[in-house]
């Protein structure tokens, strides 16, 4: 990844004054999208739901060894070693399915850029084997398909990409593959303007930002992980997969399924929202966009405002569950998940070393504009937050309700 340093005549901005007021809550599991809601329920996500009808530098910075902070920053799950898999991993058939060829002109970090899809543990759409390589599932406009994704060096700066896939969708998701791995991904004006974000950089040259072209399919994980802990969205995804999802096309490891079409959403009864622990409002949500899934693909056409104005037409998507879709389906690199728990601890203890609020982490970013979701990234994977003081927050279960 290539970026300018700050140029000699302009200062980096200071960031802003630390905030008064209690400090933040510190301490809970990690809590996805915290949108305010409406109702009665007690534990619903963050997005009022009162559902109407379906809305119709020159060189990068030379830096010292990465620097150490007081923790790891609690962001995005693991991209390191296998996902567990029941039973061996099958091979596949090198013969069998589709297979494609890509020669990537950057450096490149397949498992890294596509762990943004993965969704816990055992996600039944996301897998890497035991030979590094990286199995997905989608529901394509052609129907379910599966990805294998493998990749190797191509010297001086390049990268050979290697992806089979099976079923309906094989062929669109080859001929997607390069947007899914950052081939759109625009770097110009990305400046460093604080040594620790030049290290990040540097730490992660093969990161990209991707995009899958799918919007009801990043739309479903990121409802399901509002206002809850993430162990709490996560085995709601693995039920909701396994219990109405089809299973995975190809010689695909154990237990691998594929988003069911917005038909099926609307149709999952109360009873089966409540089995994997998903309230009224969260379900609600999701059953809403399902009616208008067709419509939602469209924002992929529209500008970054007006996409996200889209979004947040739909009850009970606001801004944070705008800019999680975004970054994942459009590969918005300018996409700030606002409102998110940790996020702005993590980028105020990173940036400045102090605790901030969405304000004052909009104001760190603000010298970043059109790359600020791509220094989040930077910060989620290597970056740093205070200490943690407070009792965790337990994962709720509706099921014994």
């Amino acid at each position: 990844m290539s970026v300018a340093t700050v140029p000699p005549d302009r200062e980096p901005l200071p960031g802003p004054e630390p905030l008064s007021g209690p400090e933040p809550l510190s301490g809970p599991e990690p809590v996805s999208g915290p949108e305010p809601v409406s109702g009665p329920d007690p534990v619903s996500g963050p997005d009022p739901v009162s559902v109407p009808e379906p809305v119709s530098v020159p060189e990068p910075v030379s830096v010292p060894d990465p620097v150490s902070g007081p923790e790891p920053v609690s962001g995005p799950d693991p991209v390191s070693g296998p996902d567990p898999v029941s039973g061996p991993e099958p091979a596949p058939d090198p013969g069998a399915g589709l297979r494609r060829e890509w020669l990537a002109p950057f450096l490149l970090d397949v498992r890294l850029t596509l762990s943004v899809h993965r969704h816990g543990g055992g996600d039944p759409a996301y897998r890497v084997d035991a030979a590094g390589a990286v199995w997905r599932t989608s529901l394509t406009p052609e129907g379910p398909g599966t990805l294998r994704v493998t990749s190797r060096p191509s010297p001086p700066e390049g990268t050979l990409v290697t992806g089979q896939a099976w079923g309906p969708g094989a062929g669109w998701l080859l001929g997607t593959l390069p947007a899914q791995l950052g081939a759109d991904d625009d770097l110009s004006g990305f400046t460093v303007w604080h040594p620790v974000v030049g290290e990040l950089v540097l730490r992660h040259p093969g990161l990209r930002i991707g995009r899958t072209g799918r919007v009801f399919e990043a739309l479903v994980p990121a409802v399901l992980e509002q206002k809850v802990v993430g162990r709490e969205a996560h085995r709601a995804w693995r039920f909701l997969l396994r219990t109405f999802g089809q299973a995975a096309p190809g010689p695909v490891p154990a237990g691998m399924r594929v988003l069911p079409p917005p038909r099926v959403w609307a149709r999952i009864p109360s009873w089966d929202w409540h089995r994997a622990g998903v309230e009224g409002v969260r379900a609600r949500t999701i059953i809403a966009a399902a009616g208008v899934a067709v419509r939602l693909e469209q924002v992929l056409e529209l500008d970054p405002a007006e996409a996200d104005r889209r979004l947040r037409s739909l009850p009970g998507i606001g801004a944070w569950t705008s800019a999680e879709i975004r970054q994942r389906a459009a590969g918005d690199p300018d996409a700030v998940s606002v409102g998110d728990y940790h996020l702005p601890r993590a980028v105020g203890w990173t940036l400045a070393g102090r605790v901030t609020d969405d304000a004052g982490m909009l104001e760190l970013l603000a010298p970043y504009a059109g790359h600020r979701y791509r220094v989040t990234r930077l910060v989620e994977l290597g970056g740093s937050e205070p200490p943690r003081r407070g009792p965790r927050m337990p994962v709720r279960d509706y099921r014994a309700l």
